[in-house]
C-alpha cells in the first residue's frame, strides 16, 4: 500500500521577497445583528432612555423592554416636558396617590434578560427629580426570575431638579436572566430618566465600556486596525438616519439616538470616542467610515445627497473629524477631545469615504469634493475611496476608473462569493497595476461557516499576504452577531449573553494574524494534488416563487441536437405550486430555454433555475431580488448562491406577462439571458482552476522568524517536503493546525474543532499534511540554515 503523495515546497529561491504592509490583516464592526446595544456595548439596561419608537420597529415606544407593575391608583404616564435631556427629552412620570397599598415598580429585562455574576459589582446610574409630595426614595433591586433579590440598594434625597443618582449593586449570586426592578412606594411623584447598569469590570475597567469577552476574543485576532462604525450603517437609510460622528460625543444622555437600518435602535453610547478607545485597548489603528455625502442606495428611490448648501458644513464635518483625532489640545476639537479624558492624539491614519456606493455624478461630485479637501488639508491621511458591493461589474469598473482618475490612494473592494470563487480567484491580485490606488478589502467571506470556507479563507488570505504590497488592508465581514438577532450569515463570531462562540472561519484569521510577518517569500509547489469538480450529467428546469405562486403560460426546452420538450400548466386556478420541478431535461452541453411567466402574487418575484436542476451544482435567474428591485444571475455552488452576473434594476409586477429565454452553451460555461426580447445578463466561464491545495510563506524582517502556511483543501494527506533557500526546513518548528470535516460547522453553532499547537522536530524538510487541513510551521532565526532571499 502507497502512502500519501509527496509535494516538494520551494520558498524563497524564485524572486525577492514582497514588502506586506503591516496593517494586512483588521477587523470590521458594524453594529447588525446586535452587535453594538446588548452586544459588545456593557449597557445592561434596554431602551435606558424611553427613546425606542415605531421608526425602530412597528409597534415600539417608550416603554418597549419594560414592564409596569402598579397597585392601588399607582401610574406612569410618558412625557416630554421639562426634560432632563433636550435631544433625548422622552421619559417617565411616576405617580403615586396617598393611600395604603399604593406602589408601582418599572422592571427591566435588558437584552433577553440581564446575566449577574456572585459577586460581580454592577453600576447603576438613573437621573430622578421629584415632582410633587413627599416622594422621595426608589428602592433598586437585582432580581431573579424566581423573584429573589440578588441585590438591593435604595436612591434617596431627591430634589426638584434634575440629578443623576449613581449607586454601586453587588451581586450576592448569581442569574442568566435577572431584571433590574425600581420600585416607587411613597405618595407623590417622581420623574425617571436615562436608567443605566453597567458591569464594573467591563474590558480593561473602562467606564462606559465594552463587554470584556467579546473584546478579549477580538484581542485574540491580534488585529491591525477597526473599521467602524459599519457600511450601511455610516451612510444610513435616508439622511436623517446617517451617522454623524459629532452626535456620537459627549454625556452619553446627550447624544441624539437614532433608528438602525438594521431593525432596532442605536442608544449611541457606543459612539466615536469609545471606538477610538477600543482601537487603542486592541493595540490597533482606527479606520473610521463617514458617508461620501450621500445616503444609502437601497432606498427605494435610490441615494439621496446631501442638498447642495449643506455640502461646505459637512466637508467641514470631515475635516473636523481629523483634527478631533489628531489634533493637539490647543485646536478646537483637540481641545474637545482633551476634555473628554484624552488629552493625546490618536494617531488617525485612514479615513474611509463612502461604502458600497453606487458610481453616479452626484456621488462622484460629493466624493470629489470631500476627498479633495482632506488631502489638502490632512495630506498625512491615507483616504480610502469605494468601488461598490461586487469584486466585479458596473460599480466595480466604474469606481476603480474613477479611484485612478482622481488618484485616490486606496479602494475598498467587498468579496461575498463562495468557496468555488475564492479558490478559482488565488491570483486575482497578481496582475494588479502596481502603481495604485491600492486596495483594501473591507468586506470579504466566503458566505458560509464550514470547514470548506474557512480553509477557502486561509487559502486566500495567504494571497493577499503574498499580494502584500497591493493588498495593504483586508478585514472579513461581519463581525459579530447575536444568537436569535443575525441578520445576516454568517459571522466570524456569535455570541449571546454568556458565550462566545467563535466560528471555524475566526479560528482561520486568528491563525493568520498570530503567525505574520512583513515580508511575502516566493514559493513554488511541485506534485499538488488537485481538484476537479463533477460536472453536471444533465439539465433541467424549476420554477420558483418567493412566497407566492407564478402563473406558467408555457415553457420550451430546445437542445442543440434538434430535440425539443414542452411544458404547459394545465391548473384552472393558474397557482403554481412554490417550487416546481418540471420533466423537462437534456443531456446536451447547449441548449435554450424559453419561458412564459406571470407572476400573480409573491414577496420577491420568482426564480427560474436550469442546469443540474436538483444537484449542488446549477444556475439560477432570480427575478426580484434585494426587496423586488433586481434581477440576478446566480450559480449554485458549494451550497451556495453566487452572483455571477451584475445585478441589473428591475421589478417584477404582478399581473405582467414576461417572455424569458436563456441560451446555454458549453453545459453553462456560457450564459445569455433575454428578458422580453432584451438581453440583460450574460456570463462567461473563466476557466480559472480551483487550487485548493496552496503554499505561502511569510518572514519576520525583526525576529528573523520564517512562517510557512499550507491549505490542504482535497481528500488527499500529503507529506510535504519543505525547503528554505534549497536547504531542507529543519530542526524545531512550531506547528499549528486546523482540520477536520469540509462540511462540518454551521451558523449560530461553537466551531465544531479548533487549532491545536505543539513543537515538532523537523527532519529532511518532511512534515504531514492531513486532508482538509490549515497548517502554519513557524521557525525561529536559525544560524545554521540559510535566510531567504532578500531581494
Amino acid at each position: 500500500m502507497t502512502g500519501p503523495r509527496e509535494v516538494r515546497i520551494d520558498v524563497g529561491t524564485k524572486t525577492p521577497a514582497t514588502e506586506i504592509g503591516g496593517d494586512l490583516v483588521g477587523i470590521f464592526f458594524e453594529d447588525l445583528s446586535s452587535a453594538a446595544d446588548g452586544g459588545l456595548y456593557a449597557e445592561l439596561v434596554r431602551n435606558r432612555a424611553f427613546e425606542f419608537t415605531s421608526l425602530d420597529q412597528p409597534g415600539w415606544g417608550p416603554l418597549t423592554g419594560w414592564e409596569v407593575r402598579s397597585h392601588g391608583g399607582a401610574k406612569v404616564t410618558v412625557s416630554t416636558t421639562d426634560p432632563a435631556f433636550s435631544v433625548n427629552p422622552t421619559h417617565l412620570e411616576v405617580s403615586l396617590p396617598d393611600t395604603p397599598g399604593s406602589s408601582l415598580a418599572l422592571v427591566n429585562t435588558g437584552y433577553d434578560g440581564i446575566v449577574i455574576r456572585k459577586g460581580a459589582e454592577y453600576r447603576l446610574n438613573v437621573h430622578l427629580r421629584r415632582l410633587n409630595g413627599s416622594s422621595s426614595t426608589v428602592r433598586v433591586a437585582l432580581v431573579d426570575p424566581a423573584g429573589t433579590e440578588l441585590a438591593t440598594g435604595a436612591l434617596w434625597s431627591l430634589t426638584e431638579e434634575w440629578v443623576s443618582y449613581p449607586l454601586v449593586l453587588r451581586a450576592a449570586a448569581s442569574a442568566v436572566k435577572a431584571s433590574l426592578v425600581l420600585e416607587f412606594s411613597e405618595p407623590g411623584g417622581i420623574a425617571v430618566d436615562h436608567v443605566s447598569l453597567f458591569p464594573v469590570d467591563t474590558f480593561r475597567r473602562q467606564e462606559n465600556g465594552v463587554r470584556a469577552d467579546l473584546a478579549e476574543t477580538l484581542l485574540d485576532l491580534k488585529p491591525r486596525f477597526v473599521r467602524f462604525p459599519g457600511g450601511c450603517i455610516a451612510h444610513g437609510l435616508g439622511l436623517e438616519n446617517m451617522y454623524r460622528w459629532k452626535e456620537t460625543l459627549g454625556p452619553v444622555e446627550e447624544r441624539r439616538q437614532n433608528f438602525n437600518l438594521w431593525g432596532y435602535h442605536q442608544s449611541m453610547g457606543l459612539g466615536y470616542l469609545e471606538y477610538f478607545i477600543l482601537c487603542e485597548q486592541l493595540g490597533a489603528k482606527p479606520l473610521p467610515v463617514v458617508a461620501a455625502g450621500v445616503c444609502c442606495q437601497n432606498l427605494p428611490g435610490g441615494p439621496v445627497p446631501i442638498p447642495e448648501e449643506e455640502m461646505a458644513n459637512y466637508i467641514q464635518e470631515v475635516l473636523d473629524l481629523v483634527e478631533w483625532a489628531n489634533g493637539p489640545v490647543n485646536t478646537y476639537w483637540g481641545a474637545r477631545r482633551g476634555a473628554a479624558g484624552h488629552p493625546e492624539p490618536f494617531g488617525l491614519e485612514y479615513l474611509a469615504i463612502g461604502n458600497e456606493d453606487h458610481q453616479n455624478d452626484t456621488f462622484r461630485d460629493r466624493f470629489t469634493r470631500i476627498h479633495d479637501a482632506v488631502r489638502a488639508v490632512h495630506p498625512e491621511i491615507t483616504v480610502i475611496g469605494t468601488v461598490g458591493p461586487s469584486p466585479f461589474g458596473r460599480d466595480f469598473d466604474e469606481g476603480w476608473a474613477f479611484a485612478r482618475k482622481r488618484q485616490v490612494p486606496m479602494v475598498d473592494e467587498h468579496s461575498y462569493k463562495s468557496p468555488r470563487w475564492f479558490f478559482e480567484n488565488l491570483t486575482r491580485f497578481d496582475s494588479y497595476d502596481r502603481s495604485g490606488p491600492a486596495v483594501y478589502l473591507g468586506e470579504w467571506g466566503s458566505k458560509g461557516n464550514r470547514m470548506l470556507n474557512a480553509l477557502a479563507e486561509a487559502a486566500y488570505l495567504g494571497a493577499l499576504e503574498r499580494n502584500g504590497d497591493v493588498v495593504r488592508l483586508a478585514s472579513w465581514a461581519p463581525l459579530f452577531a447575536k444568537l436569535g438577532q443575525v441578520h445576516w450569515d454568517p459571522d466570524l463570531i456569535y455570541f449571546d449573553n454568556e458565550r462566545v462562540l467563535p466560528s471555524l472561519n475566526y479560528y482561520v484569521q486568528r491563525m493568520h494574524s498570530t503567525a505574520a510577518g512583513d515580508q511575502a517569500l516566493s514559493v513554488r509547489t511541485d506534485g499538488a494534488p488537485t481538484f476537479e469538480r463533477p460536472e453536471t450529467a444533465f439539465a433541467g428546469v424549476s420554477i420558483t416563487a418567493a412566497g407566492g405562486t407564478v402563473d406558467l403560460t408555457g415553457v420550451r426546452f430546445d437542445d442543440a441536437t434538434g430535440a425539443e420538450a414542452t411544458y404547459r400548466d394545465e391548473s384552472d386556478d393558474a397557482a403554481a405550486p412554490t417550487e416546481l420541478i418540471l420533466p423537462i431535461t437534456t443531456t446536451a452541453e447547449d441548449y435554450s430555454l424559453y419561458v412564459r411567466a406571470t407572476l400573480i402574487r409573491g414577496s420577491d418575484g420568482f426564480t427560474i433555475g436550469f442546469g443540474g436542476v436538483g444537484t449542488p451544482e446549477h444556475f439560477a435567474w432570480n427575478f426580484g431580488t434585494w426587496r423586488n428591485r433586481h434581477v440576478t444571475l446566480y450559480r449554485r455552488t458549494d451550497g451556495y448562491l453566487d452572483e455571477i452576473a451584475d445585478p441589473v434594476p428591475f421589478s417584477v409586477e404582478p399581473g405582467r406577462l414576461h417572455d424569458i429565454e436563456i441560451q446555454v452553451t458549453g453545459r453553462g460555461r456560457r450564459i445569455t439571458c433575454l428578458l422580453d426580447g432584451e438581453v440583460i445578463s450574460e456570463y462567461v466561464a473563466t476557466d480559472a482552476p480551483e487550487q485548493r491545495f496552496s503554499a505561502t510563506a511569510v518572514r519576520d524582517s525583526a525576529t528573523g522568524a520564517t512562517v510557512v502556511k499550507i491549505v490542504n483543501a482535497t481528500d488527499s494527506p500529503v507529506t510535504a517536503r519543505i525547503f528554505i533557500s534549497d536547504a531542507p526546513l529543519e530542526g524545531f518548528v512550531t506547528r499549528e493546525q486546523i482540520s477536520g470535516d469540509p462540511d462540518a460547522g454551521a451558523p449560530c453553532e461553537p466551531a465544531p474543532f479548533t487549532p491545536t499547537t505543539d513543537e515538532i522536530m523537523l527532519a529532511g524538510g518532511l512534515v504531514e499534511i492531513p486532508e482538509w487541513s490549515f497548517t502554519t510551521l513557524k521557525r525561529q532565526s536559525s544560524t545554521t540554515t540559510a535566510s531567504p532571499d532578500q531581494g
